[in-house]
């Protein structure tokens, strides 16, 4: 038996991702703690996995969420930054308890979120092996591949690269926040310092829960990069009460503008009209970010709900309307389903991008949205065979990528080994 911990921001996408990923360990016979702020607890206990807090008078059980009803209400740059001075804060606490806390616990490996780099410096200053896991969008930069923040499409031109190194030098300003307190602790750490984001993932093993087909063609990736394939699985997940009497025969339409960039609710109301007079039943999950009374009446009188059974609901639709967060985008074409895609921040863009680029999807920028280009790209989409056939053809890659199962095959065998495990 081993004991690993899992390093994760305390987010409803990153947590899915993760803590299946800690039970199939489990499964395996091995221990699992989760390390993080209290707002992760709830979760990783519901997966009947261990917790060990850090940071707890600085994120007392709460604060995570008062932070994102903050994030909920931008967009774009602004969103970018707050998100990084988040992440900073909760990098600055782990690096500050994680240590002491691991050994402690008598951890002997890590999984470390891509989000969270600040785990790898941990694990080397412990001198424990460190895998890390990509739960968003593949974060690795190159140039011939644009940063993750923009709706750019992949172009290996020469204008292309110099356009995306723009991108890069600009990300590494906006994320240079979480490199200053990083390098502040290796410092301390006597570890040389880190200024490429490339140098803060694992030597060992990268493993992605994207199908390769969903990436953009790669030239550098490191040979221990693997694409495995999605996580997501009902554990650590409450499955919350839905009206399935109401569901009607017609084709349906699920939109979910995910967990954190879902309080703009404007785009609610845009979806609805769009989606109005059209022959198919619209069901609108909030995602927490208000009640469906405080929205009001919407066009066509679309189910509306505070939270859905996403798993379960994706098994009956036809078309998803999303803000292209990376896991309802997998479990969309795990099921076969287009999707139009509303990237608001983040990595949600270059998950949009992504879905544009293998046919599955058409991507509408939240500075350009109406309810005319809204409404032209559902119908296009639900009407026009390749985007059907192009989620179709990923969800067959999804079922031979192996998913939970090969991903934890991967980390068991860096552990065996002690040695990188290639692609």
């Amino acid at each position: 038996m081993t004991h690993y911990g899992l390093i994760c921001p305390a987010t409803t996408g990153h947590l899915n991702t993760m803590l299946p990923l800690g039970k199939e360990l489990q499964k395996r016979g091995h221990r699992v703690t989760l390390f993080g702020i209290l707002d992760a607890k709830s979760n990783t206990l519901a997966a009947e996995l261990e917790f060990r807090v850090t940071g707890e008078s600085e994120f007392p059980t709460g604060a995570m969420a008062e932070s994102l009803t903050q994030l909920g209400k931008l967009s774009g740059i602004t969103a970018l930054q707050y998100t990084v001075n988040l992440l900073k804060d909760q990098a600055a606490v782990l690096l500050r308890d994680a240590p002491s806390a691991l050994k402690e616990a008598g951890v002997e490996v890590l999984l470390v979120d891509q989000v969270s780099p600040e785990g790898g410096s941990v694990a080397e200053f412990l001198g424990i092996p460190f895998i890390t896991v990509c739960s968003a969008v593949v974060l690795n930069r190159e140039p011939s591949v644009p940063p993750y923040f923009k709706t750019w499409g992949y172009n290996p031109s020469w204008w292309a690269r110099l356009r995306n190194r723009a991108g890069y030098a600009l990300l590494s300003r906006t994320v240079k926040p979480i490199t200053g307190v990083i390098n502040q602790y290796r410092q301390e750490w006597k570890l040389p310092p880190q200024f490429s984001s490339n140098d803060r993932y694992s030597q060992l093993a990268q493993i992605s829960q994207q199908p390769s087909q969903l990436e953009f063609p790669r030239e550098n990736l490191p040979q221990c990069f693997h694409f495995t394939g999605p996580y997501h699985s009902p554990i650590g997940r409450e499955l919350p009460d839905f009206p399935y009497e109401k569901l009607t025969e017609q084709p349906l339409i699920y939109a979910s503008m995910g967990t954190l960039q879902n309080r703009l609710l404007g785009i609610f109301k845009s979806i609805a009209e769009a989606c109005n007079d059209l022959d198919a039943q619209l069901v609108i999950s909030l995602g927490g970010s208000t009640s469906p009374e405080a929205l009001g009446s919407l066009p066509g009188n679309p189910l509306v709900v505070g939270y859905a059974p996403q798993l379960e609901l994706l098994q009956k639709a036809s078309l998803t309307i999303t803000h292209a967060g990376m896991n309802t985008t997998l479990e969309s074409l795990n099921n076969g389903i287009p999707i139009v895609a509303i990237p608001i921040a983040n990595d949600q863009p270059g998950v949009a991008a992504r879905l544009a680029w293998a046919g599955a999807g058409e991507a509408i920028p939240l500075s350009r949205v109406n309810v005319p280009k809204l409404r032209t790209a559902i119908q296009k989409v639900l009407t026009e065979d390749s985007y059907k056939q192009n989620a179709v053809r990923l969800k067959e890659a999804i079922q031979k990528a192996g998913g939970v199962s090969r991903a934890i095959d991967i980390v068991e065998q860096v552990v065996a080994t002690g040695k990188p495990v290639l692609a």
